[in-house]
């Protein structure tokens, strides 16, 4: 009996951390204001020690406050597999009038790949049919990170 006890426990841990987690980042982000890409950075600046990429998708109201912060994918070292149909099927659901996109580079170095460009383009083309705006996507890489629409790439 007390083996299956324990066994009930380490299945039934995972799924209450991770309800433990959800909950408290919404209280976390809930509400914040978004002005710049500064901002997000700062306030995921915490993905730089992740080891795997994670890309996130921050859901915003129509005065940039964060409504939802949804992890869309947690990838190996070097990429992550993001699809628009993941990415805007929560940010319906939610409401949101635009979003922010933030991921991390294992690596450290910030500097976006060809494959973070064209994801990028096809989430901005995607959001415009939608009707929500990406409004930025900031990479972060080790104490550093880069908006790509600050630098030009869309």
């Amino acid at each position: 009996m007390k083996n299956a006890k324990c066994l009930r426990l380490r299945i039934i841990r995972p799924v209450f951390e991770d309800i433990a987690i959800s909950e408290l980042s919404e209280k976390y982000f809930h509400g914040k204001s978004i002005r710049n890409s500064r901002d997000i950075y700062e306030l995921f600046s915490h993905l730089s020690r992740e080891t795997k990429e994670h890309f996130i998708a921050i859901h915003l109201d129509t005065k940039n406050r964060i409504i939802c912060v949804d992890t869309i994918s947690i990838g190996s070292l070097t990429s992550s597999i993001v699809h628009p149909r993941e990415v805007f099927k929560s940010v319906l659901l939610s409401s949101a009038a635009s979003i922010a996109l933030v991921h991390n580079h294992p690596s450290g170095a910030p500097e976006p790949s060809r494959d973070d460009i064209d994801i990028t383009t096809r989430l901005k083309e995607a959001g415009n049919f939608l009707g929500i705006p990406v409004i930025d996507h900031i990479i972060i890489g080790n104490g550093s990170y880069i908006s790509l629409i600050e630098k030009g790439y869309f």
